[in-house]
């Protein structure tokens, strides 16, 4: 197969001159995105025979590429006897048929490359329907403008299969009442995602959700922390199906932490209406943690492109009180003087961004008292004086609490300094009521009269 990545920075040049802004802030390099596409052919294990960058200054409304390019095209297909043409950009329904009739041969753009790899990973039955809805859903427009050729080009489910029945007999009204019955299970899915995040508040427990551009090393990260064993490696779309376990922070806390989708640039809007069900996780959460790549070459414009999608599920990331913690990982891949100079860079933010190595661990206890400050905001500092025989209500002190302070009285009773989680206050109430003990609160201190008058 053939790679082929439209290179548009001519246009964008010219405007750049004529607006006097600088080409400096375009969103990525165009050999990143060659790089990239590769990428997300190679995940689906295509082999990529030649991948190249095609200038495209005016694309053409019929063919995308200028006349002469398509017969340069051709001929290369023909020479190598290419069975696909990847083009890395949004294709229109009628540039897909011309094309496929002028190379002979099959061609997907980026949404439907996305589409196919999201429907070879999705694992759980709610995976599965949300891929095939964001299929159906891109597929209604080319099946009713590609009749003609769907014997000869399509078949089964996705895109890249061979001919096939089911494929050939759909409709457009089949189309529409299946993608109905989809979205009516995807409803019920919903629901039952609202029911156990109410669950989870009346434990409660709050929820961290990692997300981040595809590949950079959210899972590795969620992993490490967790101990769990989700599918890392290093490639996109590793992760299609939220996982969650439960993490214990020093101050006693407990959290979920859950692992999501990577995002891409230019998403499919499709993917994006699909997985919300999905990515509600995120927008319900206390906490989000942005984990970047730090050490790509193209962190910033990934960076941008989490952004988008954040704000395209309603989530603010530019407020003030916005909770999301940037995790700038892969420090391991940086070199001496890239990590201080990432150092000092986060010293001049003051968002409080951590450097970590989710690969060796560097910068994780950092991160975890990173967390654990900020789900505690609102926590509450206690004294409390525990008798030696309570000493169940001593245990459940270091479960559930963070101990500040301890001081042993003669007679064995513990002066405790604690500081906990205003959602778990009412059953530490409970067990002092059983136990005929109070908690009061520090005194505040005043400044004496002296230094007052000072």
């Amino acid at each position: 197969m053939i790679v082929l990545v439209p290179d548009r920075r001519e246009r964008f040049v010219q405007a750049a001159q004529r607006t006097s802004t600088a080409v400096a802030a375009f969103p990525r390099q165009i050999t990143d995105r060659l790089a990239e596409a590769v990428g997300l052919a190679q995940a689906i294990d295509l082999e990529v025979v030649e991948a190249t960058i095609v200038p495209l200054p005016a694309p053409r409304p019929g063919t995308l590429f200028g006349t002469g390019k398509v017969e340069e095209i051709r001929q290369l297909v023909q020479d190598r006897e290419i069975g696909l043409v990847i083009v890395d950009t949004a294709v229109s329904p009628i540039q897909q048929r011309n094309l496929e009739k002028a190379w002979d041969c099959k061609v997907l753009d980026r949404t439907g490359l996305i589409l196919e790899i999201f429907g070879r990973r999705a694992a759980t039955r709610e995976g599965r329907l949300q891929v095939e809805l964001a299929h159906l859903t891109y597929q209604k427009s080319r099946l009713v403008r590609t009749w003609t050729h769907l014997e000869r080009q399509r078949g089964g489910f996705g895109f890249l299969g061979g001919p096939g029945e089911a494929q050939i007999e759909l409709d457009r009204r089949m189309l529409e009442e299946r993608i109905e019955r989809i979205q009516k299970e995807l409803a019920r899915v919903v629901k039952t995602r609202a029911l156990h995040r109410a669950g989870r508040a009346r434990v409660p427990f709050p929820v961290v959700a990692i997300v981040g551009y595809t590949n950079a090393g959210k899972s590795t990260l969620f992993n490490r922390v967790t101990g769990a064993a989700v599918l890392a490696k290093d490639q996109v779309f590793a992760t299609l199906d939220p996982t969650m376990r439960e993490i214990k922070l020093a101050s006693g806390r407990r959290a979920i932490l859950s692992d999501t989708v990577g995002f891409i640039s230019d998403l499919p809007t499709a993917l994006v209406a699909a997985f919300r069900a999905t990515l509600e996780e995120v927008i319900a959460a206390h906490l989000i943690l942005h984990v970047r790549d730090i050490s790509h070459p193209e962190t910033e414009a990934q960076r941008n492109d989490v952004h988008n999608v954040l704000t395209d599920l309603g989530i603010d990331w530019q407020a003030a009180d916005a909770p999301i913690l940037e995790v700038w990982n892969k420090a391991d891949l940086l070199t001496r003087e890239e990590r201080q100079e990432a150092q000092r860079a986060i010293a001049r933010s003051g968002r409080g961004e951590i450097l970590v190595s989710a690969l060796d661990g560097t910068g994780l206890d950092d991160l975890l008292a990173a967390i654990d400050a900020r789900l505690g905001r609102s926590d509450e500092i206690l004294l409390l004086d525990v008798p030696p025989h309570e000493g169940r209500l001593l245990s459940w002190l270091h479960d559930n609490s963070d101990l500040l302070d301890r001081d042993t009285g003669d007679d064995g009773t513990q002066h405790l300094k604690i500081r906990i989680d205003p959602a778990v206050r009412g059953k530490l109430e409970g067990l002092l009521k059983r136990a005929g003990l109070a908690a009061r609160k520090p005194r505040s201190r005043r400044p004496s009269r002296r230094r007052a008058a000072e």
